[in-house]
């Protein structure tokens, strides 16, 4: 049994929810989303909250109940309150700042990085050493900020690099004499 399945997802004031079969958009203040199911899961409302079963007892429709549940419960919280990445970067020259729908990254290449900003993605540059990536779909911010993160990945010697801004980078001891 699914321990993470068998919860059912709450729908929070604000955020209209329908099924048509496997089909589920979520629509709130920040946005709308859709998750097209398999037709292994079955989906109802019912009391404000959304419910996902197996259809059969095969492995598949187990695997994917918990999944089916867990993509709906992250759209119904990103068109409610959004997710967010903060990225920071770590030395000296490299930088970020935000061009229109660029997003325009100087990490010691000899050239710069122009990358386009995704639609429904919202990027923010507080300081030239700090990105900030939010938006309503959690996949596509935290792929966003895993492409940014992997355009200098930080090293392990001075810690240069883009990382993110909760993640602890493991150094190592430089040669000795």
């Amino acid at each position: 049994m699914s321990r993470v399945g068998k919860n059912p997802v709450a729908v929070p004031d604000g955020v209209d929810v329908k099924i048509d079969g496997v089909l589920v958009t979520a629509k709130g203040k920040l946005g709308e989303l859709q998750y097209r199911a398999t037709e292994d899961v079955q989906i109802a409302m019912e009391d404000g909250k959304v419910t996902v079963t197996p259809a059969n007892e095969g492995k598949r429709a187990r695997a994917m109940w918990g999944t089916a549940r867990a993509r709906i419960q992250n759209m119904v919280r990103g068109v409610s309150e959004g997710f967010k990445r903060d990225l920071e970067i770590t030395g000296v020259g490299y930088r970020a700042a935000v061009q229109g729908s660029t997003l325009n990254l100087q990490l010691g290449y000899s050239h710069d990085i122009n990358y386009p900003i995704p639609e429904g993605l919202k990027v923010v540059c507080e300081r030239q050493s700090a990105i900030s990536i939010s938006g309503a779909d959690k996949q596509l911010v935290g792929q966003f900020a895993a492409e940014v993160r992997g355009m200098r990945a930080p090293e392990p010697y001075k810690g240069k690099g883009v990382r993110y801004s909760d993640e602890q980078i493991i150094r190592k001891e430089g040669k000795k004499k």
